[in-house]
């Protein structure tokens, strides 16, 4: 017999460094005592870290600094709507800063949702919701939701070769049929700009 504790372990390095979860990920088949059990166990193992009230991360280590990296804040953003079933969509100053493609380091980052406005304090950094009317929330991968809002945010005059490699860069080229399928439905401009980004990236 598996042990809860193992079971939510497993899902976790499932999941790999960087996963962010809260209990509602687990609770479809954990029941809720032992969830709370089983991360509060593995909290005072260090093998996952807390980072906010009910929202853990399984941190990434970084050996040049020799210390636990931040925590991904789109992925804290993404698991705080599966946590309460919201849909959202990242700003596009967020998109770009996450993407790598904005030289400011930003104290806050902006998500749009179907859900009330809340923020969060993430270390460092606020990570706040806003309540809006979403009209590009429908992606199936929080990636595609990035590049799209990033090229928006960019605007079609700033889109050039160099930031077209830079985009490039930041995606793995496993996800290009993925993304171009998945974005299919945005802006034709935009779309023609996913093309580039994701044809020849290898």
């Amino acid at each position: 017999m598996i042990s809860s504790k193992q079971q939510v372990l497993s899902r976790i390095y499932g999941h790999g460094k960087g996963w962010v979860f809260s209990k509602s990920d687990f609770i479809e088949t954990i029941s809720n005592e032992n969830i709370t059990k089983a991360l509060s166990t593995l909290e005072n193992e260090k093998k996952i870290r807390r980072i906010d009230r009910g929202m853990y991360d399984y941190p990434k280590y970084s050996e040049l600094l020799q210390q636990d990296l931040s925590p991904d804040i789109d992925q804290v953003a993404q698991a705080y709507a599966r946590k309460f079933n919201w849909r959202i969509q990242v700003s596009g100053d967020a998109a770009l800063n996450i993407l790598g493609l904005s030289t400011q380091v930003p104290g806050r980052f902006i998500y749009l949702s179907d859900g009330p406005n809340r923020k969060y304090q993430i270390f460092n950094t606020t990570l706040e919701f806003k309540k809006s009317a979403l009209k590009e929330s429908g992606f199936k991968y929080s990636l595609s939701s990035l590049i799209v809002q990033a090229v928006k945010a960019l605007g079609k005059d700033r889109i050039t070769s160099s930031i077209i490699d830079k985009f490039k860069s930041q995606i793995d080229s496993k996800m290009n049929e993925k993304i171009l399928k998945d974005t299919a439905s945005s802006t034709t401009w935009v779309y023609e700009v996913i093309k580039q980004i994701c044809k020849g990236n290898s």
